[in-house]
């Protein structure tokens, strides 16, 4: 039996820790002091150690697979541009036990209460720079600190709601906070998956191991929110920067868990003190606010002017009392790195106790005493920003000083100091644990910290049980953050009892009821329109694309009339046959997926995937297809992979608003498309093999052959792709189809009076059912496609303002 086949029988742990070594001075989550396996670890150890390389493998692709088929990612920016990176799981999750857990959590709640205090301090009376606990020089100077926002009190009664701690394990084994989130704390939704694709890695085991679930969390933190509303008529909004923001997929995926509507900046408005949304119903009132933007970019009105993230008028909402923002704004005050220096003697202060989790120690070198301490230990010392918000581990701008100094590297240090010396803090070097983590199929030590994340609820604070840790790269690195090459794990929380199974589902007594879906904001509805739009032009051209090729293929020439014509007719589409795969063809799908990104939140993963795999293809094709057959054999593959993103699209979406406009968006494409193209290739002077290929391109050619006795001409053409309503490819049937779901959209049916869009549609089907197939002319058509065209613009000034 190969040793690559199976682990060593005789001690099956030994081989699987082969060559795992605690670092010196070091605390590791795995061997404890005593160089034995932690109790918490050993039923997990034990079954990975009983598998083979084999097996190890497959568990841990199918971790990444379901990272994958989510499509789970994050956005790394490079020198040039930003991209998607798969999410990079660390496979072994973090363990910890319910006691320290206790602790840990004990003391993340007194510190959640004690930054309550201060932020409400900072922004109400100002006692503790009044009574020198804190220098005013640390919050005046702060960019954190926001004048527009002193004496504004929380609607909420409470400044923060949501926050997360990053905390570390230091070398003498007690856990230490490295830094404070409560700006806008990303990562819970990561947790999330982090737990749903490391259960897959551990199916078997984590079925029967006694893991805290975090179903509850996310339940108790809904209720919460939906708890804050001013009454049952408001909404609770998630306010995000956007698709292109690092942690966006995240802002999505949270949103569609929770239910809540994900807005951005431009969704939102405030009409006397009261912020509301832009939805295709019209203004609705949004009373809670969970933003994942930084404050500065909130209100251009009296915040950063520069800002094309917020909305314009959102302080004098807050000012009002209309809106609880998640958390308040100017709370991300209490990150700066700073404030760790002050927090321990402020926690005496103002509740006679010590801190139960001590921070990274800190000096301000703004006071003498300790910018002298700092000159005097800096080869000791990480010394960088005083402001600085992010992480230790993540920051750029930290000059970590060690080792011995000479004369004039100290005197230049010092001289950089005293310079600086009210915008630096020196903090002490710390050196975090290590936690296992896969090394091929064995176990290596890597240095982690952990995030963990509490919600206020009328009970109280509420911690996570769990998390997600970050994971060096390499056992001496210190750089954490994903974008320096770090990774994720999911953290278990292990209970010695038998734990309950949690859902998003509370337990009711009540009658069953069925809530009504949720409005459609504008901006979601003008981007599920061109969507449509998108896709159907895309397959269209892609059609016109294939008939060219096919009979290019056929001819050996393109120099015949009926490609000369069909040439000219794409040309008018900013369409060139010599192109290869057209840039037309690209750009239109870049913009399907740029628009389906806008809202994410309101597509099933499968479709999502589809659209991805799609536009994946016309990358890869770009580079590979030739003119004739391989290019027609290429249409007809893109052809496949848009009919399965349309079905799953619109065989799932739930038959309401959104489906409407994505519907009407594809309908006005497709009638639009066959209207030019039945001018074009109807017209008295179109060459042989148009009639033809116009009822090839609409995928119609069995239709007409069992409709019509007849060989192909004029007459049985537009009699069906343009006047027969049982044709999904005729334009009246898209007519019909179109009016069916504007007569659905709200405020369709006011006073009982038509609308300007239902004015429009009835003129535009009427002209056209007035038609006979020896009447509908391609001038008559030309007209058509105007009136068509025109309702684009109608439904935009109706809804999509």
């Amino acid at each position: 039996m190969s040793q690559q086949g199976k682990r060593a029988t005789n001690d099956p742990v030994a081989s699987l820790l082969a060559g795992y070594r605690a670092m010196k001075d070091v605390p590791d989550e795995l061997i404890g002091p005593d160089g034995a396996i932690r109790p918490v670890w050993s039923s997990l150890i034990d079954a990975v150690a009983r598998m083979t390389p084999e097996e190890i493998a497959l568990r841990k692709s199918r971790g990444d697979q379901y990272l994958a088929d989510a499509g789970v990612f994050y956005r790394q920016y490079g020198t040039k541009d930003a991209a998607e990176r798969d999410w990079p799981l660390s496979h072994m999750p973090v363990l910890i036990d319910e006691e320290e857990w206790k602790h840990i959590s004990g003391g993340l709640i007194q510190r959640a209460e004690l930054l309550e205090q201060v932020v409400a301090d900072i922004y109400g009376e100002n006692k503790l720079v009044a009574n020198g606990h804190l220098p005013a020089a640390l919050v005046a100077n702060n960019p954190e600190w926001l004048r527009p926002l002193v004496g504004v009190k929380p609607a909420s009664g409470h400044f923060l709601h949501f926050v997360a701690f990053d905390i570390g394990r230091g070398p003498n084994g007690e856990w230490w906070v490295i830094g404070d989130r409560t700006q806008a704390p990303s990562g819970a939704g990561f947790a999330l998956e982090n737990r749903i694709a490391t259960t897959r890695v551990y199916a078997d085991h984590y079925a029967r191991a006694k893991v805290f679930r975090l179903a509850g969390f996310f339940r108790a933190f809904r209720d919460a929110l939906m708890g804050l509303r001013e009454d049952e008529g408001s909404r609770v909004g998630i306010l995000t920067p956007g698709p292109m923001n690092d942690t966006y997929f995240e802002h999505a995926y949270i949103a569609r868990y929770l239910g809540f509507m994900l807005l951005e900046g431009e969704d939102l408005t405030v009409r006397n003190g009261q912020l509301m949304v832009r939805t295709v119903a019209g203004l609705r009132p949004v009373s809670v606010l969970w933003r994942r933007l930084d404050a500065n970019w909130a209100d251009p009105l009296e915040l950063d002017e520069s800002s094309r993230l917020g909305t314009a008028g959102l302080l004098g909402a807050v000012r009002s009392g209309n809106v609880t923002m998640v958390n308040a704004l100017g709370s991300g005050v209490l990150e700066t790195r700073a404030l760790l220096a002050f927090l321990p003697r402020i926690c005496r202060a103002l509740t006679g106790q010590p801190l139960m989790l001590p921070n990274i120690a800190t000096w301000w070198c703004g006071q003498a005493k300790e910018r002298n301490y700092v000159k005097e230990n800096a080869q000791r010392m990480t010394i960088g920003s005083a402001y600085a918000t992010r992480p230790p581990f993540d920051l750029d701008d930290v000059s970590a000083v060690a080792g011995t100094f000479n004369r004039d590297i100290k005197q230049t240090i010092d001289s950089w100091i005293d310079d600086g010396a009210q915008h630096l803090v020196g903090q002490e070097a710390v050196t975090l644990s290590t936690t296992p983590a896969f090394d091929g199929d064995r176990l290596v030590p890597r240095p982690m910290n952990l995030r963990v994340f509490l919600v206020r609820t009328p009970d109280g604070w509420q911690v996570m049980p769990g998390g997600f840790a970050r994971i060096g790269p390499s056992s001496h690195s210190a750089a954490l953050a994903l974008q320096r090459g770090g990774s994720v794990a999911d953290v278990w929380v292990m209970s010695k009892e038998s734990v309950p199974t949690e859902t998003m589902l509370g337990s009711s007594t009540g009658p069953f009821t069925r809530q009504q879906p949720g409005v459609l904001p504008s901006r979601a509805a003008d981007n599920l329109f061109w969507l449509g739009r998108y896709v159907e032009r895309a397959e269209h051209t892609i059609r016109l694309l294939r008939a060219y090729h096919i009979r290019l293929a056929e001819s050996g020439t393109e120099l015949t009339p009926l490609l000369e014509h069909l040439a000219e007719f794409l040309e008018e589409m900013d369409t060139d046959v010599e192109e290869g795969l057209p840039t037309s063809v690209v750009n239109t799908l870049a913009s399907a997926n740029y628009a389906a990104g806008q809202v994410r939140d309101r597509f099933s993963v499968d479709g999502w995937l589809a659209l991805h795999d799609l536009v994946k293809t016309v990358r890869n094709m770009t580079q590979t297809v030739t003119p004739g057959d391989d290019m027609a054999r290429a249409m007809s593959i893109l052809l496949r992979k848009l009919s399965g993103f349309s079905g799953l699209i619109h065989e799932n979406m739930y038959r309401f608003t959104s489906w409407r406009f994505l519907s009407i968006g594809r309908g006005l494409e497709r009638a639009l498309s066959l209207t030019n193209m039945l001018s074009s290739f109807t017209h008295e002077h179109a060459p042989d093999g148009c009639l033809d290929m116009a009822i090839e391109v609409a995928d119609s050619a069995m239709t007409h052959r069992r409709r019509y006795a007849v060989a192909t001409n004029r007459e049985t053409v537009i009699d069906l792709l343009a006047l027969d309503p049982l044709n999904p490819r005729a334009i009246i049937y898209q007519l019909n189809d179109m009016s069916s779901h504007i007569n659905f959209l709200p405020n369709s049916d006011q006073n009982r009076q038509l609308n300007p869009l239902q004015r429009t549609m009835l003129q535009t089907h009427t002209s056209l059912e007035l038609h006979t197939p020896e009447t509908l002319s391609s001038s008559a058509l030309y007209d058509l496609g105007g009136e068509i065209a025109s309702l684009s613009d109608h439904l935009s000034a109706s809804y999509l303002r």
